[in-house]
């Protein structure tokens, strides 16, 4: 039986791999499950419940991302959108539906 794609999976049925940059994810609501910092930097990233880079601010921030290497659970729902910005140097890959 073949798996429904447009139901949400445990860990989120989409990504985006090598984030350098703030970075929408996703411009209309959805779920963060994951944050992977494949590069540790000199500075935390961040998740911010917002549709627009532009927006990003402390009011809508979801989670502070350490700037260390390893995995971070989230499973998060953002009513508005989910932006992605990684701290100094860092390199950031998230899953998300």
């Amino acid at each position: 039986m073949a798996i429904n794609p447009y139901f949400p999976r445990p860990g989120g049925n989409a990504n985006l791999l090598n984030i350098t940059a703030a970075a929408v994810v996703k411009a209309t609501p959805g779920t963060i499950y994951n944050v992977s910092v494949t590069t540790a930097g000199s500075a935390p990233g961040a998740v911010h419940d917002v549709a627009t880079v532009g927006a990003a601010a402390a009011a809508n921030l979801v989670a502070s991302i350490p700037n260390t290497v390893g995995n971070y659970s989230l499973i998060f729902p953002c009513a508005t959108g989910i932006v992605v910005t990684p701290g100094t140097g860092q390199v950031l890959s998230v899953s998300y539906n």
